[in-house]
């Protein structure tokens, strides 16, 4: 009988090749079967067809109570699943005793957004005559114009941009590629950094870099410069909220949805997998929706 790490090498090598998951993921997936096997040994447990509904439910057991949130438990049932599925599949197991295991439901954190109001306080708050204030107005025009991920926006090349029909290539989460439009602000913003500001800041380095988005000594932007370049712009645009770039990407689709925009659509923008991702948007249009019934139903209010 193989020892369970070669089962777990097995199933990585199978995320990664056929699966095309991001290495981040593979972590999580790598760290959930090492409590499981650890479980597993505990029990004395040596044969994963042994693993059946009574080892299943003392698993579970364990997991609650370490105090473990519902999302953290309903993810590692997730992953043993998919595990025991890759090792029926490989006819190493015979049956997958998670298959039948109802997963616990989990409380989806509802996504703040930023109002107009509070956009228009960031847009106007660089100075767009020098190099890092033109970068910082691209920045923000592009997180908030296309609804990009952080990660994303850091990626992005020049030739990834195609001024003359306002598309970006995107490169996405799974290595998932896709067209992202941009409006005219973010078109005047990043024409203007790119031939300004972005031709000054990359003077500073002889190794040229293709990368969009520059910082001060003309090196790549990292994720984390992104956030510290955005927290000092709210920190000078005197914005209370907390503010983070995700924060900018749950803006875009709500102010999509807010003002019609289709929901496949928006979730082909987003790059979301699934429409379930993006459906938690329209509960922050919730409000919306009040104000307009309010205003448009003749026996809404007195």
């Amino acid at each position: 009988m193989r020892h369970f790490a070669e089962y777990s090498k097995l199933f990585m090598e199978y995320l990664q090749i056929e699966k095309n998951v991001s290495p981040y993921t593979i972590q999580f997936y790598q760290k959930d079967l090492e409590i499981f096997f650890a479980f597993l040994k505990q029990e004395l447990v040596q044969d994963l067809n042994d693993v059946d509904s009574r080892v299943v439910r003392v698993f579970l057991t364990n997991l609650y109570d370490e105090q473990l949130s519902r999302r953290s438990v309903s993810r590692k049932i997730s992953s043993l699943r998919s595990f025991y599925k890759f090792m029926e599949r490989e006819g190493i197991t015979e049956g997958n005793p998670f298959v039948q295991l109802t997963l616990p439901k989990t409380n989806k954190p509802v996504p703040t957004f930023l109002y107009k109001e509070e956009l228009e306080k960031l847009f106007d708050v660089s100075d767009t005559t020098k190099p890092l204030g033109q970068r910082n107005q691209a920045l923000i025009e592009t997180l908030y114009g296309t609804g990009i991920r952080v990660s994303e926006c850091r990626g992005l090349r020049l030739g990834d941009i195609d001024f003359s029909i306002g598309t970006m290539f995107i490169r996405g989460k799974g290595r998932k590629e896709r067209y992202v439009p941009f409006g005219r602000f973010a078109e005047i913003a990043l024409e203007t950094y790119i031939n300004e500001g972005r031709a000054e800041l990359l003077d500073k380095v002889n190794d040229k870099t293709d990368a969009v988005f520059l910082n001060a000594r003309g090196k790549p932007l990292t994720e984390r410069g992104i956030s510290t370049i955005l927290n000092k712009m709210v920190e000078d645009a005197a914005i209370t909220v907390h503010v983070h770039p995700h924060k900018l990407r749950h803006t875009f689709a709500t102010h999509m949805l807010n003002e019609g925009a289709d929901l496949r659509i928006v979730q082909e923008l987003l790059g979301h997998e699934n429409l379930s991702s993006t459906q938690i948007y329209t509960h922050v249009t919730k409000d919306y929706l009040r104000d307009v019934y309010l205003k448009s139903h003749p026996r809404a209010k007195d």
